[in-house]
């Protein structure tokens, strides 16, 4: 159980989240949407441990994460991917994932890896700059799942990737889940949104405004796209 409680952050004397709390439980995708500059990338951040202007809780199962910087997080459960995907454009597919260490018995072999994603395994060898854009988002995530992060904290992980690599990446979700992992992400994409997660949370000026079940966010589909501005 990935738990939040009371989480606000400011960049200097702007706040950016205010009295932010939600949970997501094992095998459950759970959604973080709302308008450009909403506070949904700074929430990550947050769990992460990269902001340091902050107040609230952040636990995971019974631990608190409070005191522990980046790394610890990382090796306590949570894995981030960054909306710019965090490739170096240097290294080979195969780099990229033979370098973080594995830990837990979570983690991903290679092989597993790359029956997942058949696009890496053709393309092992070529650095990440060859790489298209899709790929490079589908190489950011198999990185995380090869560490055997418990938690998967997404940001914006469909912008800009063509409709069949969307599929591939909901597929992927989908058998997180079943492995039981915790997925907390942040999504534009109402569609596809829908398609992976259980729950979500709607945020607006830094705040939770609603949650909503799958089911009320297809029945209010055109609210809510007025709400987002898309």
């Amino acid at each position: 159980m990935l738990e939040i409680t009371g989480l606000s952050a400011w960049y200097g004397e702007a706040q950016a989240l205010r009295e932010v709390s939600l949970r997501a439980s094992p095998g459950e995708v759970v959604t973080l949407v709302g308008r450009n500059g909403a506070g949904k990338s700074t929430l990550l951040r947050c769990l992460m441990g990269l902001h340091a202007q902050m107040t609230g809780s952040v636990r995971l199962g019974e631990r608190d994460l409070g005191p522990l910087g980046p790394v610890r997080r990382v090796h306590a459960g949570l894995g981030y991917v960054p909306d710019d995907r965090g490739i170096y454009s240097s290294l080979s597919v195969e780099e990229h994932l033979l370098l973080p260490p594995r830990l837990g018995q979570s983690a991903w072999t290679l092989e597993r890896v790359y029956d997942a994603f058949p696009a890496l395994r053709a393309r092992r060898q070529q650095t990440a700059s060859k790489l298209s854009g899709g790929e490079q988002q589908m190489l950011a995530i198999a990185r995380v799942l090869r560490m055997g992060a418990r938690v998967l904290l997404l940001d914006e992980p469909t912008e800009g990737l063509a409709p069949i690599l969307v599929q591939q990446i909901a597929r992927l979700l989908v058998d997180a889940k079943a492995d039981a992992l915790t997925i907390l992400l942040v999504e534009q994409n109402l569609r596809f949104a829908t398609s992976v997660a259980d729950r979500h949370y709607l945020l607006g000026q830094g705040e939770i405004v609603t949650t909503l079940a799958n089911d009320e966010v297809k029945a209010r589909e055109h609210e809510l796209r007025q709400h987002l501005g898309i």
